[in-house]
């Protein structure tokens, strides 16, 4: 058997214990910008404030996350206690401050909506200058545009850029790339250029090109209808083009022949002391400079006759005049209004800070230019396609990616419709009335908002007059409370009274459903008001459905039928964590588009099953983009009647997805879940009772070939495994990985750390590495646990970045960096299958006479799990079990007092024996003898 063998559901001791919220706080998020630190949220604040919680010690930091709190995974020691990200209440300051608690707000809530707002001003304006890019170009996209490598340097004192992208329209797309003229500055200030195609041995590999910077021309048109500033290239000939420049007026020349604007004739007409302006093509350069100086021109501009890019032009000549080319379509804009003033002037080089590459098939991208040789361990290799987004997608258009990438490649996918349809991006429609907690009455319509329940109108109106009875009616859409009336004509209607009058009305009733505030009595005189409108509270625009949404999983792979090992990585069990659907999409877009070119990525998805969930929280998802950033559950309510069920509390419902699985469960009595409606980490009525982690279930359990898995989640920068919930007090863990697991989960860490590291230098540190119990706070009823404990895989968890929604710049480097740790996941994974070596171990000290006892451990040359005795028999799998000394250490000693003779045998993670030892058949064990004397 394999090394990892968890125990069994069973044992592990379901405890039904009924765990009481002390606090109801919502999901929460941390915006990549904060404000300086200012003190705790007050009462006066609106929603939550992303918060520093200062932590005295664990015992305080297990009670936050036994009572709900919504904390973050970015979690450090300071002293003896810690420092946590929060997202925090103004309501719950006091209850934290008791239990010495300290605090400093970083965001407000009004500042994380701004965020959130900017955030989404960033990806819509993108979108948008994707459309008017394909518009301009008269076409829509039908290509994808990756940049490869966009570095500068400088040589011999130029500052040079060099540009290496790539079509999947192959050679078929012309691009061009613009560069920026620094940091602040638009994209196109910098300058442009053509990229030309690079086929070797008939094969496309990218288009690339290399421009000296400190080379740009301007040639700046200063009146008439020309007017403008146009980029120009010097030639190699010829008196150079200086800052100082050259001025002068510039004039469309001709000869006498029948092409007269190529001027490979002698010029006629021309005005001597201006600056001629001539067209490539039929003759020299140098002919044309030549005729030019001859007609009195001080200066030539050659308009080039292609649609490709200005370039240096080149040859010996007596021509000392300064001769520069500009673009064919510069050169017609300029012609069309002539003659007019001009000048000729080098600039100043630029040093670029980011580049956007635009295809002629209506592809675009756009990267960062990094300093070559100035990061040394960065891997930007011009071999594959990366790079793939340049925007956070939402749910529809994550399905409308994953269906695409179906049809592009129908041979290497499925598109797979998980079997649980999520509830969507829908509420009924609520109103609240005014006045005190005991005055309020809320309503709630049947109908879905969009269904009905938005169309509704309820008013709650004096009748002016004394001695009124309460009375209820109901026009159309609209209810008309008549509020009752004493003899002086005050209203005396209560909440209570006006909530049964409601709910006793057959045609009220049968649109909506009254209750008081949050189960008071309602004692209160209900405040006059009205017509208010109720409404589902919900912004997104149009092309969100409200409706259930339906998860897709993308399948990939040349074998899809079980036979091959399989892999699945998933995204997004919390809505806020925009970032990680990122990783997945960009994965996937790697594996399909690299397949046909890339020897390596073929090796993957030949020989693995991958299955791809991009979001398993679509409903919450779309609610945090266009409502409430913060928002971390799905958007079920459970909060019922008597609770906090009203419009007033619409952020906080919903069930934390990743504290609804089976095992090490909130029901089982684990720490780090709550059973508060309205709590952060709400773990739902019921094990596995939302269709979001319903559907992660379902898939190892369909798929029964699928041995590796990976979560991605924000933020912190973990790596985490099983056990990842522990039952307080005690700190009682799930039962833990066997050491020779443990160690692989680590050895397999350091190789997938090292591609994430590979991108930008992006270091997941050794502190952060680790089971969840053990380097951050227990998490009940987390899906890792699920698939290690119920399903045998192999399961990590990633946490991206350093906040939920960071700037797209930051986003995408964390899509890219942890992309990279994905696909080593599936080499890893690769090598576990294909191992076929056995292990080789030894003793420590090895066999021999000794004087005294001796402290016995093993070594070995791969992670190991190692059975063993000491009476000489053969061991078999009941033997003992070599165990980890501690927790985060290597193996026990085991102490030796008089000669033993000691037989093992060790097993890898790929299920190998050492000599190939068959337990309970073989006699090939390893054997050692320890003399003591």
């Amino acid at each position: 058997m394999p090394l990892h063998q968890p125990p069994a559901h069973s044992p592990l001791r379901r405890r039904l214990v009924a765990v009481a919220a002390t606090v109801a706080v919502v999901a929460a998020t941390a915006a990549s910008t904060t404000a300086a630190a200012t003190a705790p949220p007050s009462s006066d604040d609106e929603g939550p404030a992303l918060v520093r919680l200062h932590v005295p010690d664990r015992d305080v930091l297990d009670e936050l996350v036994a009572r709900g709190v919504d904390l973050d995974h970015d979690l450090a020691p300071a002293g003896s206690g810690f420092v946590v990200t929060g997202v925090i209440w103004p309501d719950e300051v006091a209850d934290l401050q008791q239990l010495g608690v300290t605090l400093d707000v970083e965001a407000t809530a009004s500042e994380l909506e701004a965020h959130r707002a900017e955030v989404m001003d960033e990806r819509e304006a993108t979108i948008a200058a994707a459309e008017a890019t394909a518009d301009a170009l008269g076409i829509e996209a039908t290509d994808t545009v990756v940049i490869a490598r966009a570095d500068r340097f400088v040589s011999l004192g130029d500052q040079y850029l060099s540009v290496e992208a790539k079509s999947t329209d192959l050679q078929g797309a012309d691009l061009t790339v613009e560069w920026d003229a620094g940091e602040g500055t638009a994209i196109e200030d910098g300058g442009s250029a053509e990229l030309d195609p690079f086929v070797d041995a008939g094969e496309y590999q990218y288009h690339r090109g290399q421009f000296n910077l400190s080379g740009i021309i301007t040639l700046d048109v200063g009146d008439g209808a020309a007017a403008g500033s146009y980029s120009a290239v010097g030639a190699a000939f010829g008196d150079p083009v200086d800052a100082t420049g050259l001025t002068g007026t510039l004039e469309a020349a001709g000869d006498a022949s029948a092409d007269p604007t190529l001027g490979c004739e002698p010029l006629v007409g021309f005005t001597a002391g201006n600056i001629a302006l001539l067209d490539r093509g039929s003759c020299p350069f140098v002919t044309k400079a030549e005729n030019a100086q001859a007609a009195g021109a001080v200066a030539m501009v050659l308009a080039n006759n292609n649609a490709g890019a200005p370039f240096a032009m080149t040859g010996g000549t007596s021509a000392t005049i300064a001769s520069v080319m500009i673009s064919q379509a510069d050169g017609a804009a300029v012609r069309g209004g002539l003659p007019a003033t001009a000048t000729l002037a080098a600039q100043e080089a630029v040093v670029p800070s980011r580049v956007r590459v635009t295809s002629s098939n209506g592809g675009s991208a756009e990267s960062h230019v990094t300093e070559w040789l100035g990061e040394p361990d960065t891997d930007n290799s011009p071999t594959c396609f990366q790079g793939f987004l340049d925007h956070y997608p939402d749910a529809y258009e994550i399905n409308d990616l994953v269906r695409s990438l179906h049809q592009q490649f129908p041979d290497l996918t499925d598109v797979i419709e998980l079997p649980y349809q999520t509830n969507g991006y829908r509420r009924q429609a609520q109103q609240l009335s005014g006045g005190g907690t005991s005055q309020r009455v809320g309503v709630d319509s049947h109908a879905w908002g969009h269904e009905g329940g938005n169309d509704l109108a309820i008013t709650y109106a004096n009748p002016g007059s004394a001695d009124q009875a309460l009375s209820v009616a109901v026009t159309g859409d609209d209810i008309v409370v008549t509020l009752a009336t004493d003899a002086t004509g005050a209203v005396t209607s209560t909440a209570a009274q006006v909530v049964a009058a409601i709910n006793g009305n057959p045609a009220a009733s049968a649109l909506v459903l009254a209750y008081t505030y949050r189960g008071n009595a309602g004692g209160g005189v209900v405040v006059p008001s009205g017509p208010d409108a109720l409404t589902d509270g919900l912004n997104a625009p149009d092309h969100v459905l409200r409706e259930p949404f339906q998860p897709l999983m993308l399948r990939i792979g040349t074998h899809r039928d079980g036979s091959k090992l399989g892999v699945m990585t998933y995204s997004q069990e919390h809505a806020r964590e925009w970032q990680t659907p990122l990783v997945n999409l960009e994965t996937a877009q790697r594996l399909l588009y690299n397949y046909r070119t890339d020897a390596e990525t073929k090796k993957l998805v030949n020989n693995l099953d991958i299955f791809i969930v991009p979001t398993v929280n679509p409903d919450g998802m779309l609610y945090s983009y266009y409502d409430f950033a913060s928002q971390r559950k799905n958007l079920t309510r459970y909060c019922g009647v008597g609770e906090p069920n009203d419009a007033n509390a619409r952020n906080s419902w919903g069930v934390d997805n990743n504290r609804n699985y089976p095992v090490g469960s909130l029901f089982d009595g684990y720490n780090g879940a709550s059973s508060s409606c309205t709590s952060a980490t709400y773990a739902g009525p019921a094990e596995l009772s939302e269709p979001e982690s319903s559907n992660i279930d379902w898939i190892p359990d369909t798929y029964d070939n699928i041995k590796f898995a990976m979560n991605i989640h924000s933020s912190g920068n973990y790596f985490m495994w099983s056990p990842g919930a522990y039952i307080t007090p005690g700190r009682e863990t799930l039962p833990r990985p066997s050491l020779g697991t443990e160690d692989y989960f680590f050895a397999a860490s350091e190789d997938i750390l090292t591609e994430i590291h590979e991108w930008r230098g992006l270091t997941v540190t050794p502190a952060r590495t680790g089971p969840i119990a053990d380097v951050l706070y227990s998490a009940a009823g987390n899906s890792g646990d699920m698939l290690y404990y119920d399903y045998g895989l192999y399961a990590w968890n990633f946490e991206v970045g350093t906040s939920f929604q960071p700037e797209w710049d930051e986003a995408y480097d964390q899509m890219m960096e942890f992309s990279n740790g994905v696909i080593e996941l599936y080499d890893v994974a690769h090598r576990w299958d294909t191992d076929q070596r056995p292990p080789r171990t030894s003793l420590d000290p090895d066999s021999g006479t000794y004087n005294g006892p001796v402290a016995l451990t093993f070594e070995s040359n791969e992670p190991v799990d190692i059975y063993y005795t000491l009476d000489g028999s053969a061991p078999d799998w009941d033997s003992t079990r070599w165990q980890a000394a501690g927790v985060r250490e290597g193996g026990e000693e085991i102490l030796i007092d008089r000669t033993t003779t000691i037989r093992w045998f060790s097993v890898d993670a790929s299920g190998n024996t050492e000599n190939r030892y068959v337990p309970g058949q073989g006699n090939n064990a390893r054997r050692g003898t320890i003399r003591i004397w």
